[in-house]
């Protein structure tokens, strides 16, 4: 059986909670007279607050309250075919793919990226401070299996966690076995809480640079970036209008509204500048004008093949009239 941490018991509380506030606002929003627009969304850009000037300026300028839901990135999938969000904000394109053509998704656009960085204690007991990937996971589990390491796994299915799988597979391990060994844990918990449990342990994890240094900067943890900015680690969101056609009682017409608003100048800027001054550096970077533009080809051809669908971000066939988007 697989380790989990236990927090699921709070993870199962903290649903039913967000499930009664979600409807106590959507009466609050209703009385108000203003439209309503659920956007469920990757951990990693809530956590890090990313997602507060970007609503404060959309809801400035639209009749309409944004309401996020903030779970992993199949979570927030689940919600949006369940009919239970308008638009998804997520990072694993192969999942977006599915999810295109299963027809819950439409009009997928790319807003931004970062990379992931493989984090651990200073003590580096694996050391593999800035050795590849592959390299590095295999030393871990060398590590871990003689009792000198520990892993955390956020196990959720999320995107950081659907890309953590990869990389092991890269580096020649099956995800199912490895997470029976003692040494790895799950913590079935979001980017920032899965990082306060790496911390507690003086583990090793996945995590994304964005809410890596929203943590450390807040001096919430002390581990410290040991693998970074490698193609592997390449880290690329997206956002997702839920398809009409398929999920009924949807808003999609504020959903693209929303989307429009997300590739503008304005909204990218923001995305660029967040936090950049605190930090020293973007924890998010605007993508649009990079693959418009072809600025940085080799960054660009990355996120061409790790993020792009027969050549495209989304298929003609999934931009249900909306080509402006891709202009």
């Amino acid at each position: 059986m697989r380790k989990t941490v236990p927090l699921w018991l709070a993870t199962v509380a903290l649903t039913a909670i967000v499930s009664v506030a979600a409807s106590t606002y959507y009466f609050s929003v209703a009385s108000k007279g203003r439209r309503t627009l659920v956007v469920s969304t990757t951990t990693s850009l809530y956590d890090t607050g990313l997602l507060d000037p970007l609503e404060e300026r959309f809801e400035s300028e639209h009749p309409v309250d944004l309401y996020f839901i903030s779970v992993g990135t199949g979570l927030a999938m689940q919600h949006a075919q369940r009919g239970d969000a308008d638009v998804i904000l997520v990072h694993a394109p192969s999942s977006e793919e599915a999810f295109l053509t299963g027809g819950y998704g439409v009009c997928r656009k790319i807003i931004a990226y970062n990379f992931f960085v493989i984090i651990g204690p200073t003590t580096d007991p694996a050391a593999i401070r800035d050795l590849a990937v592959s390299e590095a996971l295999r030393r871990i589990v060398n590590a871990g299996r003689s009792g000198n390491a520990i892993w955390v796994s956020r196990g959720d299915e999320s995107g950081t966690h659907i890309k953590e799988k990869q990389l092991w597979a890269s580096a020649g391990f099956n995800w199912t076995l490895l997470g029976q060994e003692p040494w790895l844990l799950e913590s079935g918990a979001g980017m920032g809480r899965t990082l306060l449990i790496a911390n507690e342990r003086n583990a090793y994890i996945l995590a994304d640079i964005g809410t890596y240094l929203k943590y450390f900067g807040g001096g919430l943890i002390s581990l410290e970036v040991l693998v970074s900015e490698d193609k592997e680690l390449l880290n690329v969101y997206s956002a997702i209008a839920v398809n009409p056609d398929r999920v009924s009682g949807v808003n999609f017409e504020d959903a693209i509204t929303f989307i429009r608003f997300l590739i503008s100048d304005e909204a990218q800027k923001s995305i660029e500048h967040y936090q950049k001054d605190v930090y020293g550096r973007s924890l998010f970077h605007p993508a649009v004008n990079l693959l418009k533009e072809d600025t940085e080809p080799i960054l660009t051809q990355w996120i061409r093949e790790f993020a792009f669908f027969n050549g495209t971000e989304c298929p003609t066939e999934y931009r249900r009239g909306h080509p402006e988007l891709y202009e």
